[in-house]
């Protein structure tokens, strides 16, 4: 037994012994991790500017020693600026770009790289996303698209502080404002109105235009970029004749005699010119420059305008002006009176306004129009001889032959259309007719020789015109107007879609067939909002059934 019990201490002594080399041998190891980069910067705020100025505030890493912030404009196609920092929050200024400033009203965009002790962990670059920098604190006005012609910005600013003493232009991309184009000064009326037309640019150009303080302009007090656009003319075409910064009232005159056929004047908008009176004996077309406010350029004359004997004119055009008489009594455009034949292929007047004459257009003897274009017009005020009259018996004399009004207002005006001779077409679309033609006075008159003389041989055609009662200028009561007073005997007339106001009629025994097509219930001051003293015609009767397609469309609902 005692053998045995022996064996058995030995045996147990043992296995304790295995069990604990076994535990021993299980006991953890310490676990060592492999370093790896640090993590990207992330914003602990949303990027901000303050004037120029951008804050970065970044999440502070743990282990970074320091961070690298990059700048750029183009998505970092290109860096601007690099600004290595120990903060995580860093202020991007002139301090930081070493005196440089960032430009005003600008984005930017960040990014940035945080640093580890060991260069070989840094973390990747973050993209941090964009600012954009405030707006220069200025008193010049941001421009509207009223502001910029083609040549030509209008600059305006808050009279605050300090007089502003100059403007200067730079080109566009001179974002420092380095380099001027241009420089003007300033005069007591702009310092009073705080407003500049700047002029001499390029059409379809970028510039930057800055307005400054002090006695040598030292002193920016704001600046804004300006795109002009395209010219409806290019003044620099030598088919033009530029006289756009002219203010000389016999520059028209002084120019057409060296004006070479076909030629264009070009007008300053806002100003008088007197109309030429020697006789023309070429084509020409006048019109104005683009100009800021609503004033057209004006030919004013206290006579009339010739066409030279025996000249062959293919078109004479004016375009965006006013033309002006000074006696509704005398004025003419045009007045010539020529014994060898004279011919005008086209008589144009577009977006103008005619007044105070006592006609337009007056011919006789040899003088003959082929086509006279009256568009988009207001004309107004106009005499005994009307929008045109060819005024000499007998065939072979004076005579028009085609006449097309349209999209035009035609207010108090003592006659309309008179001849002695045949026409070949009558167009009036889309017009609007108020006081037209005196109390029993002429609206259509072809007084030449009855069936031979007397009639438009392709007919008149009225459409989409609203057409108001007579000009009773003495007050007489009498509305009436005679439609036709002479010849017409064998015209046609399409009369679609013109109305007329209750207060219209006809001098018994001289109506026009058909006229008018349709009836408006309402008298002429129903219809329109000021038909007497101001010339307005917009609708004053919204409920009027024409009111979107009959009638002069400047005065439609928009």
């Amino acid at each position: 037994m005692k053998k045995i019990n022996l064996n058995i201490f030995t045996v147990l002594f043992l296995l304790a012994g295995g069990l604990a080399l076994l535990f021993s041998s299980c006991k953890k190891e310490p676990i060592v991790y492999e370093k790896t980069r640090l993590f990207r910067p992330v914003l602990a705020e949303d990027l901000r500017a303050e004037l120029n100025t951008i804050i970065v505030n970044m999440g502070k890493i743990k282990e970074a020693v320091s961070y690298t912030v990059e700048v750029s404009r183009d998505s970092f196609a290109t860096v601007l600026y690099t600004i290595e920092s120990d903060n995580n929050y860093v202020v991007i200024d002139s301090t930081t770009l070493n005196g440089e400033e960032l430009l005003w009203n600008t984005v930017y965009q960040i990014r940035a790289t945080a640093h580890a002790s060991d260069p070989q962990y840094d973390s990747k670059a973050s993209d941090l996303g964009s600012v954009r920098t405030e707006r220069f604190p200025s008193i010049l006005h941001i421009p509207t698209e009223g502001d910029i012609l083609d040549v030509m910005v209008r600059v305006s600013w808050d009279l605050i502080g300090a007089d502003v003493t100059k403007i200067r232009v730079f080109d566009y991309y001179d974002e420092l404002l380095a380099t001027s184009l241009a420089e003007f000064d300033m005069d007591a009326q702009a310092q009073t109105t705080g407003e500049f037309i700047v002029t001499g640019l390029e059409p379809e150009t970028g510039y930057q235009i800055a307005i400054y303080s002090g006695d040598n302009g030292e002193v920016i007090r704001g600046w804004e970029g300006y795109t002009t656009i395209a010219s409806a003319i290019d003044l620099n075409d030598p088919n033009v004749i530029d006289l756009s910064l002219s203010e000389d009232p016999d520059a028209v005159i002084n120019a057409i005699p060296t004006a070479t056929d076909g030629q264009i004047i070009v007008l300053k908008k806002g100003f008088v010119y007197n109309l030429p009176s020697d006789p023309l004996d070429k084509s020409i077309t006048i019109t104005a420059a683009y100009g800021f406010g609503s004033q057209k350029a004006v030919l004013f004359t206290t006579g009339n305008w010739n066409i030279a004997d025996g000249a062959t004119i293919d078109h004479i055009r004016f375009i965006d002006l006013e033309l002006r008489g000074e006696d509704i009594g005398g004025d003419y455009v045009f007045n010539p009176n020529n014994s060898t034949t004279t011919t005008i292929n086209e008589l144009t007047f577009d977006n103008c306004v005619i007044n105070n004459f006592r006609g337009i257009i007056r011919i006789r003897s040899l003088v003959f129009l082929t086509n006279y274009t009256i568009n988009n017009c207001i004309v107004h005020h106009i005499g005994g001889y009307g929008i045109i009259t060819a005024d000499t018996d007998g065939a072979g004399n004076a005579a028009f032959d085609n006449l097309i009004f349209t999209n035009s207002t035609f207010a108090k005006i003592h006659a309309f259309l008179q001849t002695r001779q045949n026409a070949q077409s009558v167009l009036i679309d889309n017009c609007t007719l108020s006081e037209l033609a005196d109390p029993d006075g002429i609206v259509f008159r072809w007084r030449g020789t009855a069936g031979v003389l007397s009639n438009v041989l392709n007919g008149i055609t009225i459409t989409n015109n609203v057409w108001g009662h007579a000009w009773d200028e003495g007050m007489t009561g009498n509305l009436a107007v005679k439609g036709i007073y002479q010849g017409l005997e064998a015209t046609s007339f399409t009369i679609i879609n013109t109305y007329a106001p209750s207060d219209f009629s006809f001098t018994a025994g001289f109506e026009i067939p058909g006229f008018p097509a349709l009836n408006y219930a309402g008298t002429a001051a129903d219809l329109w909002v000021d038909p007497y003293d101001t010339m307005d015609f917009h609708f004053k009767d919204t409920g009027f059934s024409g009111k979107n397609d009959a009638g002069d469309p400047r005065w439609r609902p928009l």
